[in-house]
C-alpha cells in the first residue's frame, strides 16, 4: 500500500511537459582534409538558457535571434570541443539559419573545424544544456568520405572518440538501443497511456462494478495482449515514419497522443470498452509510433545507418516498456483486492491521468507552447 501511495504521489509530481525531450542535432562532415559542421539547436532550449524573447510575447522573431546571435555562438561553442588525435581544433562560425524540425524551430549554426593535424581519430566533447536539463541529448552524425557514424551524447557519456575508418555497426546499434530505453522512461505520455491500459488488467467488470480477478494467469494474458498489440502497432508506424513513408505534422501527432491518454483514462472511469482492450492499444499505438519516430527522423541518417538505428531504438523502447510492465503487474495483482488499489490507485489514478492528459491536449492542440520562432 505504501508503494502504491508513492506511485500516486509520483503521478502528482510528474512534469506536464511536451512529449519530445530536449535534443540537438550535431552533424560533422569530413571531405578529404576539410572538416565542417552544422549544429541544430531548439529555439525553446536557447530561450530557456539565454532569454531570447526580448518583448516577452512568447515568440522569438528573426530580429530577436539576430540580436542575440553572438551570445548564442559564445554559449553554444563554450559547450562543444572537437579534437583531432587528442589535439584541440578551432571551431569558427560561418553562417546562421533557422530550420523547422518536427517539434518546432531550431537555430542552425554552421561552422568550420580547423585542426592542427590530419585527423585519424576525431574526439567530440559535448556539454550543451546538461547543467540545465539532465535529460538533454546531443545526436551526433559524422560523415567521413561517404561513410556515416552516429552517437548519442549524454551527461553520462559527453565525450566520444570516432575512428575515421570503418564505422562500428554494433556500437551504433547499442547506442540507439540505450536511447530507446531512455526515451520510453522519460516519455511520460507513453507511460501514462500504458499505465491507463494496465490498471484494469487485474480487475474485471461485473454488475456495473470493477472486481478483482481470481488468477494471476488471467491478468498476465490480458497484459500480454495489450503490450503485444501496442508494441506491434507503434513498431509499424515508427518504421514507416522513420523511413519517410509516412509524415504528419508534429502538432497533430502530439495532440493525438494526448487524446489517446485521455480516452484510455476516461475508459477506466466510464467504461465503454471492457473487452478486447488490446484493440484500443493497437489503434492508439499506431499514433504513438509516430511520436517515437521524431528523434530518428530529425537526425536525417542515410538509409543503411537509419535502418540500424531504427532496429536498435525500437528494441530499446520495448525493453524499457517491458521493464515497466514487469514491475507494475505483480504489484498490482498482489494489491488488487485492497481499497488502496481499487479506490486510490485505479480510481484516483485514472482521474489524475485524465487531468494531465487534458492539459497536454489543450496545450498541444491550441499551440500554447513557449519559445516558438515566428
Amino acid at each position: 500500500m505504501r508503494i502504491l501511495l508513492v506511485i500516486c504521489l509520483g503521478l502528482l509530481a510528474m512534469p506536464v511537459s511536451a512529449h519530445k525531450p530536449s535534443d540537438s542535432y550535431l552533424s560533422i562532415s569530413r571531405q578529404e582534409q576539410a572538416i565542417s559542421g552544422q549544429w541544430d539547436i531548439a529555439l525553446r532550449d536557447l530561450n530557456y538558457a539565454l532569454g531570447l524573447d526580448d518583448d516577452g510575447d512568447s515568440r522569438i522573431t528573426w530580429g530577436e535571434l539576430q540580436r542575440h546571435q553572438a551570445q548564442i555562438d559564445a554559449y553554444a561553442f563554450a559547450h562543444l570541443a572537437i579534437n583531432a588525435n587528442h589535439q584541440a581544433c578551432t571551431l569558427e562560425p560561418v553562417n546562421h539559419q533557422v530550420d523547422k524540425h518536427t517539434d518546432g524551430a531550431y537555430a542552425v549554426l554552421q561552422f568550420s573545424v580547423v585542426c592542427p593535424v590530419t585527423a585519424r581519430v576525431l574526439g567530440v566533447d559535448y556539454r550543451l544544456f546538461f547543467d540545465l536539463d539532465p535529460s538533454h541529448r546531443g545526436l551526433l552524425r559524422l560523415q567521413n568520405q561517404g561513410q556515416t557514424q552516429t552517437a548519442v551524447l549524454s551527461p553520462d557519456q559527453p565525450l566520444r572518440e570516432l575512428q575515421l575508418g570503418q564505422p562500428s555497426n554494433w556500437r551504433a546499434f547499442s547506442e540507439f538501443a540505450q536511447e530507446g530505453v531512455w526515451h520510453i522512461w522519460i516519455g511520460y505520455d507513453h507511460i501514462l497511456f500504458l499505465v491507463s491500459l494496465l490498471l484494469p488488467a487485474v480487475l474485471w467488470r461485473a454488475d456495473s462494478r470493477w472486481q478483482p480477478v481470481r488468477q494471476f494467469r488471467t491478468a498476465f494474458i490480458e497484459v500480454a495482449k495489450i503490450v503485444t498489440a501496442f508494441t506491434l502497432a507503434h513498431s509499424i508506424t515508427l518504421s514507416l515514419a522513420t523511413l519517410q513513408f509516412l509524415n504528419l505534422p508534429s502538432r497533430w501527432v502530439e495532440s493525438a497522443i494526448a487524446a489517446s491518454v485521455l480516452l484510455a483514462a476516461l475508459n477506466n472511469i466510464y467504461p465503454l470498452v471492457i473487452k478486447r482492450i488490446w484493440l484500443m492499444a493497437f489503434g492508439f499505438g499506431l499514433v504513438h509510433g509516430l511520436g517515437f519516430a521524431s528523434v530518428l527522423a530529425d537526425l536525417g541518417l542515410p538509409t543503411g545507418a537509419l535502418a540500424l538505428a531504427l532496429v536498435g531504438f525500437n528494441l530499446g523502447v520495448e525493453a524499457g516498456q517491458f521493464a515497466i510492465v514487469g514491475v507494475f503487474l505483480p504489484l498490482a495483482f498482489y494489491l488488487r483486492q485492497t481499497w488502496c488499489y481499487q479506490r486510490l490507485t485505479f480510481g484516483l489514478g485514472s482521474w489524475l491521468i485524465a487531468s494531465i492528459a487534458l492539459f497536454w491536449l489543450l496545450d498541444r492542440s491550441l499551440d500554447l507552447g513557449w519559445g516558438q520562432f515566428n
